[in-house]
């Protein structure tokens, strides 16, 4: 058997009889696939519980509060009866936000006098929180065209009102995702996200094993002294398994979930088959770095982790601080997300992702810049707890 051959099999051996690469590497990527699909079946959250606080009682205060319980995104499960109950409920996480109307509302309103409706949301949960700010804004924005619409009609004008309180039609028409579908970029760009995380852990973990158990110096042993021969051979049934769990995912959320494909199915294949090899070669830079089982898994964490923040899901690069943003081009995570972008949402030639590719690559050739310090680690094999 040949030195590449015998490493192969002994890393087959190694993740069949380690229950924690069965965890790493098969459950957990299942659970999250189930859990965010599950999550986001209906596309964005629906029905967020709020409040609303009635000071005016008239007639017009209960046709808001009707028409803002029948909007989608909101759920009118408490009425408190001040502002200090509302706000303890939205501390208590019972409410994510309430709706305010003030005392003589309907009366200064008719009167001319310019009440103000006021509407308060916990940005702790950033999404259900944005849909209701959106949906009270709403809301109080149609209280005050009708009561306009009405005044205008009680002093004779028999045309209809709405010109004069709209001028100017607004028709919003989002492109790639027409639907508003929070699920086709939080899962697509989740997803992934977390198997980054996991292939950065998983291989920093295999290779500080061998350190940790006095392994190394055999194994650099059976691969005749090659560490490029043994570092890629053991990894190579990792490569294989996160293979095949990729492309799952991808007709997971293609196929059976019905996300948007209006490019080429091929290449966003090569583009998952490509992201698992940075993402491996991601982190045998970290190992490269910190040839330490508790440093690179610490330092692969911290990334991984960090990922889903400066990634640019759902907060542009162009908005960060130049400091941070920077951050957001060193994770294989972005550069699969924009070719996805490119390619299931937008359908535009691959020509306009090359650039995206081609990092893939960088990320890929450059842990052989940090073989020599690998070869005297394992050499060495003094492990440091």
């Amino acid at each position: 058997m040949s030195p590449f051959c015998e490493i192969f099999k002994r890393s087959v051996l190694q993740l069949v009889r380690r229950p924690v690469y069965w965890v790493a590497m098969f459950l957990l990527p299942l659970f999250v696939f189930l859990f965010l699909s599950s999550l986001m079946a209906e596309g964005l959250p629906q029905k967020a519980p709020a409040g609303v606080i009635d000071n005016d009682g008239s007639p017009l205060s209960r046709k808001i509060t009707q028409n803002l319980n029948g909007m989608q995104m909101v759920d009118i499960t408490a009425m408190p009866e001040s502002f200090t109950e509302a706000r303890h409920m939205m501390q208590e996480g019972k409410i994510y936000g309430f709706f305010l109307i003030p005392h003589d509302f309907e009366a200064d309103l008719l009167a001319g006098r310019s009440p103000e409706i006021s509407f308060y949301t916990n940005m702790t949960y950033f999404v259900p929180a944005s849909l209701l700010f959106k949906t009270f804004k709403t809301t109080a924005l149609f209280a005050k065209a009708g009561v306009a619409s009405e005044v205008i009609s009680s002093v004779g004008f028999t045309q209809n009102p709405s010109p004069l309180l709209q001028p100017v039609n607004i028709v919003t028409r989002p492109i790639s995702n027409p639907e508003l579908n929070y699920a086709i970029y939080l899962c697509v760009s989740f997803l992934p996200a977390t198997l980054q995380l996991m292939i950065i852990l998983v291989t920093c973990f295999s290779l500080g094993q061998e350190i940790k158990y006095h392994a190394s110096r055999r194994l650099l042993e059976m691969a005749r002294g090659s560490i490029v021969r043994a570092i890629y051979a053991k990894l190579l049934p990792q490569t294989l398994i996160w293979t095949v769990i990729v492309i799952f995912m991808e007709s997971w959320l293609f196929r059976w979930q019905g996300y948007p494909m209006h490019g080429s199915w091929w290449w966003l294949t090569l583009s998952e088959i490509l992201f698992v090899l940075a993402s491996q070669g991601f982190g045998l830079i970290c190992f490269g770095i910190f040839p330490n089982l508790r440093l690179s898994l610490s330092m692969g964490a911290l990334i991984g982790i960090l990922s889903f923040s400066v990634a640019a899901f759902s907060f542009p690069v162009e908005s960060m601080y130049p400091a941070i943003g920077i951050f957001s081009w060193v994770v294989p995570i972005r550069y699969n997300y924009l070719i996805y972008v490119d390619q299931a949402l937008n359908g535009i030639d691959i020509y306009y992702s090359r650039y995206w590719f081609a990092v893939y690559f960088i990320f890929i050739v450059l842990p052989f810049a940090l073989m020599p310090r690998l070869k005297r680690a394992f050499a060495q094999q003094a492990y440091v707890p």
